[in-house]
């Protein structure tokens, strides 16, 4: 009874922010794997079947969270998140779809701010801009000023980017003082974390120091931030332009996320945009808006004071002076009553170990005697629990390069064994989502693998690269656990591991850890499951 009013709840819930309700709710053959009553691989826009897959996700994040699985929770709004970063992949959306589209992000980013209580706010993954649209709504607008623009200068040096202070500037320091005063306090201590090697990359390009704090406006300095326009990572690159700059996003990673790959794209953009606009606010605002908006208001302003440019939207004018007021916060903190606390965090910085064949995460971070967290935070690249297939460097903490190299090189090969892919050619009669089901992997990572933008595109003779799970490292329990029944649950058709758990009163991540499934592994209708409950 507990657990269905719990799912009761939950359903409401996404149903009322996101309109899909049980009727609506799609048949789930595998996890992450749909149909509706046509037959899904007849339809040619995947757009509305990833919303449908990621709410079904978020409703296993939400059961998830209730029952304070904090491991499962990140893992699937990790899952959420990749799949939102495809969506850009898809092509130009039609406006229905559109629609669809930002009334889910929304919804997504009012459920992830105030309905998840095992998260770690510091860690969120799209409250940078979240704050930024908010101050940019309660400030108030930005004066039409006639004539030169009034400001007082504070520090206008050669090399540098001007720093100055007017009414604007001004509303959003008291901001930063006042509401958002927490949130500007762990951008100060990643700056601890990151400032250092984003400042050497900055010298190495010749750029201005103060660029650092773009990236803190951006991300809040959060390689795996994650925005409403699909960007992503600490330099917020859309797919396209990150692309355009040599960062590759593949199933494997995402380096955007790198946070020195994706400073060093970003610092090559941003040399692009001031070698046309000669002027720093307009370059700034270039990468906020895009250099074609720029062009056309100074056309038509017929100027390139950025303070006269009352034509560009209302976020690019507030970009400037929000950019301003964290730059001059951060540059003398303990001035605007930000105390300067005893450095929690080391800057970032590692030893590099190269690994010739996709490894199992877990096995990595045990061979380098630290946790899965903590190596995946200095890879936060990564978008599988392993590396890829080709030869990778891979990032462990500065001083355990000795005893990693000692650990990994003792294990056997077969334990060392990752995710792995096969070749499949398609026949006659079959369609993606058949063969999805087939080696019981997801239709979005096969399609993202095989680089498939319309699934109904697929002909005979064709050949699928098939991503595998690897081999079971997890630890299966012993035949007795004192005070526990041993049950064996036979999956269904509609399952999900979320939904088994809340069932059960257990958690997603223990039927993981008692069954030997692996992050990104899928369950499917038949898998006979152990679970372990409670006596009494």
């Amino acid at each position: 009874m507990k657990q269905t009013f719990k799912r009761i709840i939950i359903l409401g819930l996404i149903s009322f922010t996101m309109g899909l309700s049980q009727e609506e709710k799609p048949i789930q053959t595998t996890q992450g794997q749909y149909e509706n009553g046509n037959g899904f691989e007849n339809n040619q826009n995947r757009l509305p079947q990833l919303l449908r897959d990621i709410k079904v996700l978020l409703s296993d994040a939400l059961i998830a969270d209730v029952m304070e699985d904090t491991l499962e929770v990140v893992y699937t709004l990790n899952r959420i998140f990749d799949f939102l970063t495809e969506a850009d992949q898809y092509g130009d959306m039609n406006d229905e779809d559109r629609e669809e589209f930002n009334r889910f992000e929304e919804s997504l980013v009012e459920l992830y701010t105030h309905h998840f209580n095992t998260l770690d706010k510091e860690d969120a993954a799209i409250t940078a801009e979240q704050l930024r649209m908010e101050v940019t709504s309660i400030t108030e607008p930005l004066e039409v000023e006639m004539g030169a623009s009034q400001f007082t200068v504070l520090d206008d040096r050669d090399g540098h980017i001007p720093l100055v202070r007017n009414k604007k500037v001004d509303q959003y320091i008291h901001y930063f003082q006042t509401k958002g005063r927490r949130q500007f306090e762990i951008w100060l201590d990643r700056l601890d974390v990151y400032g250092p090697m984003i400042n050497h990359i900055l010298n190495d390009c010749n750029l201005p120091p103060e660029l650092v704090f773009l990236a803190m406006i951006e991300s809040g300095l959060n390689p795996k931030a994650y925005s409403k326009a699909a960007a992503n990572g600490m330099w917020q690159f859309i797919y396209s332009t990150g692309k355009l700059y040599g960062l590759e996003r593949n199933w494997y990673v995402d380096e955007r996320r790198d946070p020195e790959k994706a400073t060093r794209a970003a610092c090559a953009y941003l040399t692009d945009l001031y070698d046309e606009f000669d002027n720093w606010y307009l370059a700034l605002s270039a990468y906020n808006a895009g250099e074609g908006r720029i062009r056309r208001a100074t056309r038509l302003h017929q100027t390139s004071d950025f303070w006269q440019l009352h034509s560009l939207p209302r976020e690019t004018r507030n970009y400037i002076p929000y950019f301003l007021a964290a730059a001059i916060i951060a540059k003398n903190p303990e001035n605007y009553g930000f105390y300067v606390k005893e450095k929690k965090q080391l800057p970032f910085d590692y030893d590099i170990v190269t690994i010739e064949k996709s490894a199992d995460l877990t096995v990595l971070a045990r061979s380098a005697e630290i946790t899965f967290k903590s190596l995946q935070t200095l890879n936060p690249e990564l978008r599988q629990s392993a590396t890829p297939t080709e030869s990778y460097a891979l990032k462990i903490p500065k001083g355990k390069k000795d005893i990693f190299m000692y650990n990994y090189n003792a294990l056997p090969e077969n334990e060392r064994f990752a995710p792995q892919f096969i070749t499949h050619k398609v026949r006659n009669g079959e369609s993606l989502w058949t063969i999805a089901k087939k080696y019981r992997v997801s239709v979005h990572d096969l399609a993202a693998v095989n680089k498939i933008r319309n699934r109904s595109m697929i002909r005979i003779g064709q050949k699928f690269t098939i991503p595998v799970p690897g081999m079971n490292l997890a630890s299966i329990p012993r035949s007795v656990m004192p005070g526990y029944n041993k049950i064996t649950y036979k999956v269904r058709r509609g399952d999900t591991l979320g939904h088994i758990a809340e069932d059960y009163d257990t958690r997603a991540s223990n039927i993981r850890k008692w069954n030997g499934l692996k992050y990104g592994q899928h369950i499917f209708p038949g898998q006979k499951l152990t679970l372990w409950i409670k006596q009494g």
